[in-house]
């Protein structure tokens, strides 16, 4: 009776080779069109990866010179340099940065540790998600509903918030994810050894996903050095050296906006420029963690 479901079980039947060969026929053409068109897909993306990437080191790379970092934004036709945006670039991605990430890697351990199953750690999780998908220039409008329009003017200090929200939700995410890899065997083996539940968080389970976590941390620093929209609600910019937390702050995503569709070619030399700049800081701030934290062998 077994032997009779079995053999119905497949369709034509085990002893019908014929049908065993159309099936196995039917898979291989599938796997070849499916394997196609993945290949497909990452060609149409490294073409279009190359072409950004040339047209930028085309357009970028022929307007570098050393005034570019010792010189301040001028008129048109005086030349200048994009020193005070670099300037406002890295002192608001370092702090935004530096703000957002405890917040969001606090929060994804919570969620990771603690709220797991529960309507708090659901909810927050939700919002997270939420705020993840965001556009960013609500995020600005947001920000500058609460920090600039009470305080009567733009400043960097608002800058710096509208970068940390941004951060936070990638962070969480990030963290969230890499401690649900770690293995409970090693949770309970802290534990067994008489470890509370916070030093074996700190001193196992930090340790284990540092590398996915700095990950997550790049991603977030790679998204909010090219964000323009949340500084330009909060920011805004500023043509002159500042570096005054409370006043209007330069920055290259704005910079970049405002010059780029200037009339001037000088100044839309200087855009690409700054595009040139962000992309291979990005890069070499990749590169370097990659290295720090590759394992060491």
């Amino acid at each position: 009776m077994s032997a009779t479901l079995a053999t119905t079980a497949i369709p034509g039947g085990a002893r019908d080779p014929s049908v065993a060969q159309s099936l196995s026929r039917r898979r291989h053409r599938a796997n070849v069109i499916v394997k196609t068109l993945c290949v497909l897909a990452t060609a149409v993306g490294l073409i279009f990866l190359v072409a950004i990437l040339g047209t930028l080191l085309w357009l970028g790379f022929s307007g570098l010179r050393l005034g570019v970092f010792t010189e301040m934004t001028k008129p048109p036709g005086s030349g200048g340099g994009l020193l005070n945006a670099i300037a406002g670039s890295l002192i608001q991605t370092i702090i935004g940065t530096a703000i957002g990430t405890p917040i969001g890697l606090m929060v994804g351990t919570y969620l990771s540790e603690y709220a797991k199953g529960t309507y708090l750690g659901n909810a927050v999780r939700f919002v997270s998600d939420v705020l993840l998908s965001a556009p960013s220039i609500l995020i600005g409008l947001f920000v500058y509903e609460v920090f600039v329009e009470p305080f009567g003017g733009f400043s960097g200090i608002a800058g710096c918030v509208a970068l940390a929200v941004i951060v936070i939700p990638i962070v969480v995410r990030t963290t969230e994810d890499m401690l649900n890899l770690i293995p409970t065997a090693l949770r309970e083996a802290a534990v067994a050894l008489g470890a509370p539940k916070w030093k074996s968080i700190v001193f196992v389970c930090y340790p284990a996903a540092l590398s996915g976590i700095a990950t997550g941390v790049l991603l977030a620093i790679a998204r909010v050095a090219g964000e323009t929209a949340p500084l330009l609600f909060t920011s805004l910019g500023n043509l002159n050296w500042s570096l005054d937390m409370s006043a209007p702050m330069s920055s290259l995503p704005v910079t970049i906006y405002q010059y780029a569709g200037s009339p001037f070619e000088d100044w839309v030399q200087l855009a690409w420029v700054g595009a040139l700049l962000i992309t291979f800081g990005v890069l070499a701030l990749n590169i370097m963690a990659r290295v720090v934290l590759r394992p060491r062998g």
